[in-house]
């Protein structure tokens, strides 16, 4: 394998063929490179905000505390939620010309199901050369109405995008800009607790709502304490990804008790479990930078902690509770460490996967995150004894009232946006937490963590009169099948014909007020990976690892077909 040319797919995603298309322009051939600015909202790309948006008979996921509702009308004035309206009873039709009268544009949702638009708490773009219209159009496509960039892009893309979603301007969910301590500034790299002081005044002057810290690179626990106090002042975020490098400083406990406001992934949480020091033993052919070498020594810290249940156990969740920090498990991003080859063929890859991102999955030893060149089944197994554990400290800091928030970590390994935020919904379920559990810690769970640094109440994340419209509809209920919200759908016994017909997906998504067909979204992002595998991109494919990919044999599965309204409101669980 040319392993220079995957450096330069980490580095700077500038080889032949990373390039995407950008369907719904005046010029529809138009072939944007990587790191183009977003394209603006073409004719025929969404509709609205309306003066008065009517959805009339849907059934009603409120997103908090528990609610479910309906079948109602839900009246959206502009941008902001006015009125949810009951509408009739479930089990009967509903009655016709109901008020109100006056709509610009109605939505015939009867029996149909709503919910909020989901909140991703960990997003990237732009793995793999890939432009930030595909992950936007995927995200939308999903129902994904907000994600929080850790970092989306580069501070001066991510916030001339997260201003022009706000004014409507570009396809796109809402963005939060978080970034990188020294990232966008030209006084050098964060190196003392001075300038990491002086970077968060930069950073909260220039559009940036939170920080992201690394365990490793010039910066450690000073420079942390620094910076967490100054957001802390500044109304900024903090969220952490505690890399192997920090845990002779850090781990997670004492990170939140510096006052962090999320712990993503799984990392420092083991750490402080541990019966003994403060890293658990490497075989001595350990090496980090080597990613076989650093994934493989991940999943056999629990060889070395306090068991789940025990006093120590309970301790630590009960410490991390007291400490008020939310749990971002980003649990689907890892599934390839238990599951390779199901990780490799999920059904969507074919046809809604760039072949510039498949490209940079190609098993590597220097793509981030390409770790299984040399992955065998007892590595599976040893994430799979991993995992147990992880699903149950999540569990457990659930069931002790401790937040948890949906993230994806998208972009690498195997895991797609939009597809990832619907993996990740399963994976919160496996967690034990319930169908319910999960659409709430991936929309007002997470809104409210992303609100709380400002001092203000979240506006979105769940469907409430006066909280802005950012909403998802689909076809079935999803709290009895999350696998109906997979853009590509779930197959489905028709008891009528006997026949087995593919169905599902979100069929609108609202942002702000706009109102976007979610399946020509993802018909768009599967345009755009036709038009650079005509540009010659899988060339640049590795033939021995691409039969499950978009330059494979396999055509894919294709969007769901639409739902059809139904004449009576669906029954509520």
């Amino acid at each position: 394998m040319d392993l220079s040319r995957r450096s330069l797919l980490q580095a700077a995603g500038a080889a032949a063929g990373l390039v995407g298309f950008a369907p719904g322009l005046a010029n529809a051939g138009t072939v944007l490179p990587a790191d183009a600015p977003t394209p603006p909202r073409g004719p025929g790309e969404g509709q609205g905000p309306f003066r008065k948006l009517v959805i009339r008979g849907v059934n009603l996921i409120v997103g908090a505390d528990g609610e479910v509702r309906g079948p109602v009308d839900v009246v959206v004035r502009g941008n902001r939620i006015d009125q949810i309206i009951p509408a009739g009873e479930p089990s009967r039709a509903l009655p016709a010309g109901r008020p109100p009268h006056d709509a610009e544009h109605e939505i015939d949702a009867t029996g149909m199901w709503m919910m909020p638009g989901l909140v991703d708490e960990h997003s990237h773009t732009g793995t793999g050369g890939t432009p930030r219209t595909y992950a936007y159009k995927l995200w939308l496509g999903h129902g994904v109405t907000t994600v929080r960039g850790v970092s989306l892009a580069k501070n001066p893309d991510a916030v001339s995008d997260k201003e022009r979603s706000e004014r409507n301007e570009i396809v796109a969910p809402r963005i939060v800009n978080y970034q990188t301590p020294g990232s966008g500034w030209d006084e050098g790299p964060i190196d003392s607790p001075g300038k990491a002081r002086r970077w968060v005044v930069w950073a909260a002057r220039n559009g940036v709502d939170g920080i992201k810290f690394f365990g490793e690179g010039p910066y450690g626990r000073p420079e942390i304490e620094a910076a967490i106090r100054a957001a802390q002042q500044a109304g900024l975020g903090t969220t952490m990804h505690h890399s192997p490098p920090i845990y002779p400083q850090l781990n997670a406990l004492e990170t939140a008790q510096l006052g962090l406001g999320t712990i993503t992934h799984f990392y420092g949480h083991f750490e402080a479990l541990l019966k003994e020091g403060r890293e658990h033993p490497k075989p001595p052919d350990y090496d980090y930078s080597n990613e076989a070498s650093r994934w493989r020594a991940v999943a056999e810290v629990i060889d070395y902690t306090f068991q789940p249940g025990s006093p120590q156990w309970r301790a630590y969740l009960s410490r991390q509770l007291d400490n008020g920090v939310t749990f971002g498990p980003t649990f689907g991003v890892y599934l390839a460490g238990r599951d390779l080859l199901r990780a490799r063929g999920l059904e969507w890859h074919p046809r809604f996967v760039l072949p510039s991102l498949w490209n940079f999955w190609e098993p590597s030893p220097q793509a981030h995150g390409s770790f299984y060149y040399d992955w065998t089944s007892e590595d599976e197994a040893s994430w799979k004894r991993f995992y147990v554990q992880y699903l149950q400290l999540v569990h457990d800091y659930k069931e002790m009232g401790g937040r948890i928030a949906g993230g994806t970590d998208p972009g690498y390994i195997y895991n797609l946006y939009g597809f990832a935020n619907i993996n990740e919904l399963e994976m919160l379920r496996e967690a034990g937490l319930s169908a319910l559990e999960a659409i709430e810690a991936m929309s007002s769970a997470t809104a409210r963590t992303i609100a709380e640094p400002t001092g203000r109440a979240p506006e979105y994340g769940a469907v409430k009169e006066g909280f802005i419209a950012d909403l998802a509809i689909t076809g079935h209920n999803p709290l009895q099948d999350l696998k109906t919200l997979y853009g590509t759908g779930t197959p489905r016994l028709d008891p009528e014909t006997g026949d087995i017909a593919r169905t599902g997906g979100v069929q609108w998504t609202i942002r702000n007020g706009v109102v976007y067909d979610a399946k020509r979204l993802l018909a768009d992002v599967a345009e755009m990976v036709q038009a650079q595998k005509s540009q010659g991109a899988c060339g640049d494919v590795d033939p021995d690892w691409s039969m499950s990919g978009p330059c494979g044999g396999s055509p894919g599965v294709g969007v769901a077909p639409p739902a059809e309204p139904a004449k009576r409101a669906a029954p509520l669980p």
